[in-house]
């Protein structure tokens, strides 16, 4: 029993479940525009995702060297490592244009976790912006990548689910500030911490309402989809209600990013 929880730690630790999350919302898009299995570009999502967030989560405890590696941290690093040789055999079977946007995304990567400006702190770090930064990553690598590598026009649809994508991923992350509130420094200016989590969660709540009837407003309306966004607002509403500061630590790394998976297989399920 010990080992299988290790394991599943580990599972969380190494970021493998928020890439297929990350994979989950890919394929979404894949499916909202009709876009057929485009392996190279879910596959660099996936394993760019486990990159980008054991660089964020790992980068800095690695620089500073203040004390060895454990064996938990060095099985990370191999994995990071591998998929970092994954995520440069699947950038170079992207589109042009797609690796000039990947790109982009990297920058806003490296522009949260290092400190590029001198005498300032890493993006990450900056009073309130945190969430706005992580939210605009995962739109571009969920949303813009799939449809510009299948050469998408980006018209309404595009824009809408933009919004859409933004929201899901801000509203997902508004639960994990509720959770960390403690434990945050309060010069990160989270939301809860500059509106307190009652009013956090009300907007989070209002924030479902425009997410849910923009679908009506697409060119390309699917009205099963309505039904499909219908169980993912009730879902995603019960996360923020019953989110507080005295949750176990899966409530958000597992249950809360398991939401964008759950919400692709309802769609292929059903």
């Amino acid at each position: 029993m010990i080992r299988i929880q290790a394991l599943f730690d580990f599972y969380l630790k190494s970021s493998i479940h928020v890439a297929l999350s990350v994979y989950a919302l890919v394929r979404m898009t894949q499916f909202m525009f009709a876009i057929p299995y485009d392996e190279p570009i879910a596959l660099f999502a996936f394993f760019g995702t486990i990159v980008g967030y054991n660089f964020v989560k790992y980068d800095a405890l690695a620089r500073a060297k203040k004390r060895m590696m454990r064996n938990e941290l060095k099985l990370i690093a191999g994995l990071s490592f591998f998929s970092f040789l994954a995520v440069g055999f699947y950038f170079f079977q992207l589109q042009l244009v797609t690796q000039a946007v990947a790109v982009g995304v990297l920058i806003l990567t490296l522009l949260y976790t290092l400190p590029f400006f001198p005498n300032r702190k890493n993006a990450r770090n900056w009073a309130g912006v945190k969430i706005y930064i992580v939210s605009l990553c995962w739109v571009g690598v969920t949303l813009m990548l799939p449809l510009v590598n299948a050469h998408q026009n980006l018209g309404l649809d595009f824009f809408i689910k933009c919004i859409q994508r933004f929201i899901l991923v801000f509203d997902l992350i508004l639960v994990f500030e509720i959770i960390d509130l403690a434990n945050d420094d309060p010069h990160l200016k989270t939301v809860p911490q500059q509106i307190g989590v009652k009013r956090t969660k009300l907007l989070g709540l209002l924030l479902l309402i425009p997410f849910y009837f923009l679908e009506l407003f697409k060119n390309n309306f699917i009205e099963k989809q309505l039904w499909v966004n219908l169980a993912l607002v009730a879902i995603l509403s019960l996360f923020l209600v019953f989110s507080n500061e005295k949750r176990s630590k899966y409530y958000s790394s597992f249950w809360v990013e398991s939401v964008p998976i759950l919400w692709w297989l309802m769609v292929v399920l059903f």
